[in-house]
């Protein structure tokens, strides 16, 4: 559930949020790993594009459907899975960074990483900003998950959840003023396609962490 979910929702995040200009007339390009040309041949090329915030999504609502298909508390699977999540994400810039992708801005910070793939100019090593946070996010985690074993330090029912997301895309948004836009349109907007589709998950997350119990509490 969790592989499809996140390979779905990641591929179709990024061809709705940011190459739907192009998707729109290419719909087949968008399930297939193919790039047609204009001769009518075509190349096989993988995925090429994939999107955090539509893997996020797509995770959430895998979780969903598995949740009931095995009858077990959604809140108390998310929870779980979000304890993991920050050292998957780690991996993923990791990735990025030894691909080149999501680079950041020009700079001379001594520390600055040269991209030989897209030019030679110093620049951010962006990703490693994310990989680093999110291992320091996950090592909270199990510290926190740990703690909230003993009984009387018990954490409640979405705060792992909630915290997941509340870190992760706070994060994300204020590292997206060091990376270069992902695609021409966003180079007229204040805030980044990134920044803006942020800012839902820091809105679940926060009420995740604060009022879900206060939720549970009224119904009991």
């Amino acid at each position: 559930y969790c592989i499809v979910g996140i390979t779905l929702g990641a591929r179709l995040g990024h061809c709705f949020f940011y190459g739907w200009e192009y998707f729109q007339n290419h719909p087949w390009e968008i399930i297939f790993p193919i790039h047609f040309l204009p001769d009518g041949s075509w190349k096989w090329i993988g995925y090429r594009g994939l999107a955090s915030h539509g893997g996020t999504l797509g995770l959430i609502i895998a979780l969903w459907l598995y949740c009931r298909k095995t009858k077990m508390h959604y809140v108390d699977v998310v929870d779980m899975i979000a304890v993991a999540a920050p050292i998957a994400a780690c991996f993923i810039r990791l990735a990025n960074l030894m691909n080149s992708e999501i680079i950041g801005k020009p700079t001379d910070v001594p520390w600055a990483f040269v991209f030989e793939r897209v030019d030679m100019l110093p620049r951010h090593p962006a990703q490693l900003y994310e990989a680093i946070a999110y291992f320091i996010f996950f090592v909270g985690m199990i510290y926190l998950y740990r703690k909230g074993q003993k009984k009387q330090q018990r954490y409640h029912r979405g705060f792992f959840f909630g915290l997941c997301l509340t870190e992760i895309f706070i994060f994300r948004f204020f590292i997206e003023f060091l990376k270069e836009n992902q695609a021409d349109f966003e180079n007229t907007m204040d805030f980044n396609m990134g920044q803006w589709l942020s800012i839902p998950f820091i809105i679940a997350g926060i009420y995740f962490m604060f009022f879900y119990r206060r939720k549970q509490t009224i119904k009991k």
